[in-house]
């Protein structure tokens, strides 16, 4: 059997509009599965660096891949949206403090030479050597799988630490935020006195956001992420 393959050269966006038709995953589900297999030069040059394993809204569970290209842009986006907010505070004093984002495991993978994990995971690699000295949790149990587990261990590192800056999924820093007060039966403001900035993403907030407060015990700053394996779509710029 023979193969046709039909060349065509794109030099303006508009010649891309055209030959490049929009579509869901279901519609690139046939080229990722032959990356996934190995397969290089399928749907750009060569190969992902990282599959992001998630399982979205649609199509079940997906592989995501991301490339040298892409990567860079979740970690400048999530640096500049703590930039906006010193600069509009004009106040960059919670980087003394200690910083928690969490995560999921950054243990990866291997699929056919391309590594596989969930984004916040991969992320976990990336994060710049600044922010590393007053990061928690530790690595090891960063790499605890299961996730019960893991939110105790995190709550025995940092009970007794001076946090300023706490980033996550709400629903996941509620079960840590609840696990801390079980322990102590302090407000979350009375264990961590200099908290005053959440960052967070991945669901509407708003339907936690009393919760949040009750919790904490007092008001606080917020800034909303909107990150996908597909890419950093957009940042909070300003907290108003």
């Amino acid at each position: 059997m023979v193969k046709t393959i039909i060349l065509i050269t794109i030099t303006t966006y508009e010649e891309f509009k055209k030959e490049v038709k929009v579509t869901d995953y279901e519609g690139l589900r046939k080229y990722v599965e032959r990356i996934v297999a190995g397969e290089s030069d399928v749907l750009w040059t060569g190969k992902p660096l990282y599959f992001a394993k998630t399982s979205g809204t649609t199509s079940g569970a997906k592989y995501i891949p991301i490339t040298k290209d892409s990567m860079p842009t979740h970690i400048t986006a999530a640096k500049n949206a703590m930039l906006f907010y010193i600069v509009e505070k004009n106040d960059a004093s919670f980087v003394n403090g200690k910083m928690i984002f969490l995560q999921g495991s950054p243990v990866l993978e291997d699929t056919n030479g391309v590594k596989l994990g969930r984004l916040s995971g991969i992320a976990a690699h990336y994060v710049p050597n600044y922010l590393l000295k007053n990061r928690l949790p530790s690595w090891e149990t960063n790499c605890i799988e299961d996730w019960d587990t893991k939110v105790n261990a995190i709550v025995e590192e940092t009970v007794n630490e001076d946090m300023s800056v706490i980033s996550g999924i709400p629903s996941w820093v509620q079960m840590y935020f609840e696990k801390l007060i079980e322990k102590t039966g302090k407000s979350i403001s009375e264990i961590f006195p200099n908290f005053n900035f959440f960052i967070y993403g991945g669901v509407n907030f708003e339907p936690y956001k009393n919760k949040f407060e009750s919790l904490i015990g007092k008001k606080i700053d917020y800034i909303e992420l909107y990150p996908a394996s597909e890419g950093f779509i957009a940042y909070q710029d300003s907290a108003n």
